[in-house]
């Protein structure tokens, strides 16, 4: 249904239990119907708000004039990501008794970063849900909206996924309609995902083949508990390789939900410097480097690869960019400078059955 365009109140489905408010759910039109038997008038004002450290990390790490090209194609890759910029919004209205059902579901695109919706809903206190941008992210899905406290994005369920497409943003606030009273809303969406960059200075050495992996990130986001949530099947994202002007470094990023806090927990917060943190004693997330060992006359079941695995002390948190920046050396491991991020490597490393970059 579209609020601004016909501000049509549509009949919906409900539970047995709940078939005494249907009264109050009737159809009703502005051109067929009085107004007056659709419910209470509510006005509702949408707006992004992007908060975020991308231009900032940018300028401080790549601010030499051998890495202008990085920053960039880097530039380029993230500019539908972090952009309060919304071209689709799911709206969810649910009851705050009992079960919290949804009595009241609408999608529209919005095409802004702002947008103003009239809605007619029946005179109750509402829990108002709202996800934005998830039509062209394949990678996440909202699920289990049907009632409030579960409604969730949940990322694909499988050992390797790609990057996120989307900057996904979310909202959620109640709402009180009173009798005879037309009101507005104020509802402002944030940002639910982030991302990590890895920069590499090949500094000579052949790294050709070069494949970069990334793990340690939630797999879905409670929207209505503004929480993220981790556990269940370990996965990893692969990281898009990007295209750099004159091939001065190599940059591998990836679009993915949250890592943990030290503490284990985090809701998202909304300062004016929501980013500053403190290591960890233990890494949060990691960079898992692969370097193809070059042999003459192998197949590609038979080469070895070095592999080294950057260990990341510091939060990646939503609306986030992270950049590693990193040299190659000659035996095809990498080494960085962050005093937050540790290193290891092995040698002569071989897949098996627990490598499948190829998705």
């Amino acid at each position: 249904m579209s609020g601004r365009a016909s501000m049509l109140c549509l009949s919906i489905l409900l539970p047995f239990y709940l078939f005494a408010f249907l009264p109050l759910f009737t159809s009703c039109s502005m051109i067929d119907e009085d107004l007056d038997d659709c419910g209470e008038q509510a006005t509702v004002n949408y707006e992004l708000e992007l908060i975020t450290n991308m231009s900032i990390e940018l300028r401080t790490q790549l601010n030499a004039e051998s890495e202008k090209n990085v920053a960039e194609s880097l530039k380029n890759y993230l500019r539908n990501i972090f952009a309060d910029f919304a071209h689709d919004v799911d709206l969810s209205f649910y009851d705050t008794k009992g079960d919290s059902v949804r009595l009241h579901h609408e999608q529209h695109i919005m095409e802004a970063n702002q947008e103003v919706y009239t809605l007619y809903l029946p005179k109750l206190d509402y829990m108002h849900l709202a996800a934005a941008n998830l039509a062209d992210n394949t990678m996440v899905s909202l699920t289990d909206d049907d009632f409030c406290h579960p409604s969730k994005l949940l990322q694909q369920q499988t050992d390797t996924i790609l990057p996120h497409h989307t900057g996904l943003f979310t909202a959620r606030q109640p709402m009180s309609l009173k009798e005879g009273k037309d009101q507005t809303f104020n509802v402002k969406l944030y940002m639910a995902n982030c991302a990590v960059a890895l920069v590499v200075d090949p500094h000579g050495y052949d790294v050709q083949g070069m494949t970069v992996l990334t793990s340690g990130f939630a797999s879905g986001f409670n929207i209505n508990d503004s929480t993220f949530t981790f556990g269940g099947k370990p996965f990893v994202v692969k990281a898009d390789e990007l295209a750099v002007k004159n091939k001065s470094h190599l940059c591998f990023c990836s679009v993915n939900f949250p890592s943990r806090e030290p503490s284990q927990t985090r809701t998202v917060i909304e300062t004016e410097e929501p980013f500053i943190s403190q290591p960890g004693e233990e890494s949060l997330w990691e960079f898992q480097v692969y370097v193809p060992n070059h042999a003459a006359g192998k197949t590609r079941a038979e080469t070895s690869f070095t592999k080294t695995t950057l260990q990341v002390r510091e939060p990646i948190r939503a609306g986030e960019l992270k950049i590693i920046k990193c040299q190659a050396r000659e035996d095809g491991s990498v080494v960085t400078a962050s005093p937050e991020v540790g290193v290891s490597v092995t040698l002569d490393w071989k897949p098996g059955n627990v490598y499948n970059p190829e998705i």
